[in-house]
């Protein structure tokens, strides 16, 4: 009887180190996946950020010397105004497109949609997202976003 017990615990114990063996590996599972995935959201944001940094140098080269606008819109001529005005919209576009990437938490974000519908509703930025609207400089995403939530956010006339 007493070698029956001994039998059983001895079945118990091993029964109880499998699973915590299972259960570690589930564990390092989990966490690797994790981890994995915030790695992934890392390249893709560095990546995001180098295309906005050579972007944002293009566009100030190209107010700086307005005759090279040509390479990039040989119809347009367009003001330095006009340019800084496309440079701000760009930027808005990234600030978009980090959030979508829950890159910026929700009171970052909150900043931005405030800031942006503070410009279109007192500054002259609307006048130049009305004339490149039609062009289709930015994703169909984010023109719906401005389209929507800035544009009827800010209550402009």
């Amino acid at each position: 009887m007493v070698e029956g017990i001994a039998i059983g615990f001895s079945d118990m114990l091993s029964i109880a180190q499998t699973i915590g063996i299972v259960g570690t590996m589930v564990l390092t599972l989990f966490f690797s996946k994790k981890q994995i995935q915030s790695l992934s959201i890392d390249t893709q944001t560095r990546g995001l950020n180098d295309l906005g940094e050579k972007y944002l140098k293009m566009v100030e080269r190209a107010i700086e010397d307005p005759s090279i606008r040509r390479v990039i819109d040989s119809e347009t001529n367009v003001s330095q105004e006009g340019a800084y005005s496309f440079y701000i919209l760009w930027i808005c576009s990234h600030a978009y497109a980090m959030h979508k990437r829950n890159i910026l938490d929700d009171n970052e974000w909150a900043g931005w949609v405030q800031w942006m519908r503070h410009i279109f509703r007192r500054g002259t930025i609307k006048e130049t997202w009305r004339q490149i609207e039609t062009d289709k400089w930015f994703s169909p995403d984010f023109q719906n976003f401005i389209d929507t939530e800035i544009i009827f956010g800010a209550k402009l006339t």
